[in-house]
């Protein structure tokens, strides 16, 4: 049985941003168990359609260990290792020893953590973390990067005056890290331009980044050799309300209620990394260009940034 309408194999991804440790993916939904676990599942679809590696975001020291033991089980799969700017309270009780939790798990596991992060500034949900607590860790974790000669996986919401000036302040720092990517942008045309001038920054790319009109017109003006591409599942996926989403031409199978699930079916609402092909579509037709030119493009960006020094 052909799970997929229009199964396109020719292309290549790297998806650099999936939270493969959600319960979501595990059948859980607001701590309810709606249906069967079906990671394997997922899994198998996202490498049918043509993804090659993806990159697991790891949000807290907690969840790193089941993100770690995912990736150990598949060459295919790495990780992220930091503490998302909403998470950074957990900082506070110890935040010697939660720094040195975050030192121990990188230096443990080289070959399969190619990053720091998730970490940032989010001052869109400053009720998880305040503005101070989040600013000092953001800046406390980017020692981890300069340590460890690892790139940057970054987080940006309505913060990007603040988020710029702690990357300026560690420019020095931060010469010897690879660069970075800030995920999931949907930030103006000028703040990403003030991205890619600091140097070494990438713009990551998701159904959250094409959600409007005007969200299309800046990535319409993006270039390439500045873009990678992600998912953020089981989150951000481009939903028919979405300016973006006219633009989308592989269409998967999927069920609208949780309890209808099937193994051959996506669940409404959940998004996949096989769903990845989609923001490529998009991309291509904003920019009315060859789709095929730029996955390989953007799969080349992020071998560039994530895995040259290791050839993962």
């Amino acid at each position: 049985m052909r799970i997929f309408k229009h199964l396109k194999v020719a292309m290549k991804y790297i998806d650099i941003g999936a939270n493969l440790t959600d319960p979501m993916f595990r059948g859980v939904y607001g701590g309810k168990q709606k249906h069967t676990d079906d990671l394997d599942l997922i899994l198998r679809r996202a490498w049918k359609q043509g993804v090659e590696k993806m990159i697991i975001t790891v949000g807290t020291l907690n969840e790193s260990d089941e993100a770690l033991n995912l990736a150990k089980n598949d060459d295919r799969l790495t990780i992220t290792m930091g503490c998302h700017p909403t998470r950074c309270g957990e900082f506070l009780p110890d935040p010697q020893q939660y720094y040195e939790g975050l030192r121990r798990k990188i230096r443990e596991n080289p070959d399969k953590i190619v990053a720091v992060g998730e970490c940032g500034l989010d001052y869109d949900r400053l009720h998880f973390c305040e503005k101070d607590i989040q600013k000092e860790y953001f800046e406390r974790q980017l020692s981890l990067a300069s340590e460890f000669h690892l790139p940057l996986f970054l987080h940006c919401r309505n913060a990007h005056a603040d988020f710029m000036e702690i990357l300026e302040r560690n420019r020095e720092k931060l010469l010897d890290c690879g660069g970075g990517v800030v995920h999931s942008f949907d930030g103006t045309l000028e703040e990403a331009e003030r991205v890619i001038a600091y140097g070494g920054l990438y713009i990551g790319l998701n159904g959250c980044s094409l959600k409007t009109a005007e969200n299309l017109e800046v990535v319409k003006r993006l270039p390439n050799e500045c873009i990678m591409l992600e998912t953020d599942c089981p989150w951000c996926g481009i939903r028919p309300s979405h300016a973006g989403a006219k633009f989308v031409q592989t269409k998967f199978p999927a069920v609208k209620k949780k309890e209808k699930w099937t193994a051959e079916s996506l669940v409404d609402g959940r998004c996949e990394p096989c769903q990845i092909s989609q923001v490529l579509e998009v991309i291509a037709g904003v920019k009315e260009e060859d789709a095929s030119t730029l996955a390989q493009l953007y799969y080349d960006n992020t071998m560039k940034l994530f895995f040259s020094k290791t050839n993962k």
